[in-house]
């Protein structure tokens, strides 16, 4: 994994979490959106995360994130409008992070770079599992696919 930092706004205050520290030592279950408020990601993709969080925490998860090329301010207003209040809604601002995984996307006009679709569990700083999305498409980063591979 490469390391790099991510933002959250917890408390009306801005965070920096080092992903080397961040996924240090837990089972993390980490999704990425192309984009926050954007249809799928608001009608299907963060919810279904949202409802199957008690089922990912009994399966031995210490923590879900969702991660998108946006501000942490965008983010913490998403996961307050989806009520995901048990998933942690990092930014990656400027995409760094999504670069350094490889895992980018041009959508051009739409919003320029962002993440591609995708799920991932991460032992111990490991990536074990990763499920990305053809462009377009919502079926392997699901909560119910990622569940059923713990």
């Amino acid at each position: 994994m490469p390391v790099g930092h991510l933002q959250q706004l917890v408390n009306g205050n801005m965070t920096s979490h080092n992903t080397a520290e961040l996924f240090a030592n837990r089972k993390t279950v980490l999704f990425a959106v192309p984009g926050a408020f954007t249809p799928t990601c608001s009608a299907a993709h963060l919810p279904g995360y949202v409802v199957k969080a008690d089922e990912l925490f009994n399966k031995g998860v210490d923590q879900i994130i969702c991660l998108s090329v946006n501000d942490a301010f965008v983010m913490s207003a998403w996961g307050e409008a989806q009520n995901a209040e048990n998933i942690m809604m990092l930014a990656d601002g400027d995409a760094s992070y999504t670069k350094a995984l490889g895992l980018e996307m041009d959508t051009e006009s739409f919003g320029g770079v962002r993440s591609k679709r995708y799920a991932m569990i991460i032992e111990n700083g490991v990536v074990t599992s990763l499920f990305i999305e053809n462009p377009k498409e919502f079926e392997v980063s699901k909560a119910e696919v990622v569940l059923n591979d713990l």
